[in-house]
């Protein structure tokens, strides 16, 4: 089973569901320029690409925005306009 990175864009939306393989491990978000000035919002993760997909959501708050008492599983932040604008993004836990 050999494994990649694959990238996936944010939306903008503050609750993003994204379809991504089984078991697969968020490991950065950042903004990339997608065009000269115009950034997206990225997060990486490490997937089998054999696996099965699910929908996986996750929650994105800006500072100083409320936010649940449990927010989830902290994934990462990014910044736009050169820090200007912080966003924080969490995963939805798992219910068992």
């Amino acid at each position: 089973m050999k494994k990649t990175i694959w990238k996936y864009v944010l939306t903008p939306t503050f609750y993003p569901s994204i379809e991504m393989p089984e078991g697969a491990i968020p490991l950065f978000v950042s903004t990339q320029e997608k065009l000269p000035g115009v950034e997206e919002a990225c997060m990486w993760a490490l997937v089998d690409p054999g696996a099965k997909k699910e929908m996986r959501l996750f929650s994105i708050y800006g500072t100083g925005h409320d936010m649940p008492v449990d927010p989830g599983i902290y994934i990462g932040s990014f910044q736009f306009q050169k820090g200007v604008l912080v966003f924080h993004v969490f995963e939805e836990r798992k219910e068992d």
